[in-house]
Parts: C-alpha cells; sequence; structure tokens
C-alpha cells in the first residue's frame, strides 16, 4: 500500500515540475535529484529503508508546497488590481452609469 502512495506522490511532483518547466523538465536538476532520492529509498529483500516514511513525508510536503504555490499564482493573476481606477470605470463595473451634467461644463443656474 505505502508503494502505491509514493508512486501517486511520485507522479504528483512530477506533474508539478512538468507545469513549471514545461516539456524539458526531464534535463532539469530538479527531475534528476526527485528520480535519485525516490530510487535510494526504495525498500528491497536486501534491505529494510529506515527513512522511506521520513522520505516520503518530505516528499508529500513537497508536493503539497508546488501545488498550493501553483493555486495561489492562478489566484492571484486572476484577482489582482490594475491600480486606481477611475470613477466611470468603476460606475460601470457594478453597472451604473455617472450622471451627466446638464449644460456640458458644470451646473449653471
Amino acid at each position: 500500500m505505502a508503494g502505491v502512495r509514493a508512486l501517486g506522490v511520485y507522479r504528483g511532483v512530477l506533474k508539478e515540475l512538468r507545469n513549471l518547466q514545461g516539456s524539458e523538465y526531464t534535463q532539469s536538476m530538479a527531475y534528476t535529484h526527485l528520480r535519485e532520492q525516490f530510487r535510494s529509498n526504495q525498500v528491497t529483500g536486501e534491505r529494510y529503508c529506515r527513512a522511506k516514511k521520513e522520505a516520503l513525508h518530505t516528499c508529500q510536503v513537497y508536493l503539497c508546497l508546488l501545488e498550493t504555490t501553483r493555486l495561489h499564482m492562478n489566484l492571484h493573476q486572476l484577482y489582482h488590481g490594475r491600480g486606481e481606477r477611475g470613477p466611470e470605470e468603476v460606475a460601470q463595473l457594478v453597472g451604473l452609469q455617472m450622471p451627466t451634467q446638464p449644460g456640458g461644463k458644470g451646473w449653471e443656474e
């Protein structure tokens, strides 16, 4: 069961790397390091890896960090303000129109 969970975490981190770096992610140092760490922490018949749970937990935390950073950046781009807006633009955002002044230049008697 732990092997299936580790494989899912490994695939999740690879997916996030692919999102960040594009199709050339396999040439990155992060990909190489991740692959080496997962291979060195495998449980084999010859030895019992005590650090496997610790390494899996660290990888899960890193995956959570990558996912939430990506989601934060998506939300930031969606809702980030564009600076100061004029009264006409603000009125149009809420579906109102600015009143027009009679006479052209101002309130005249």
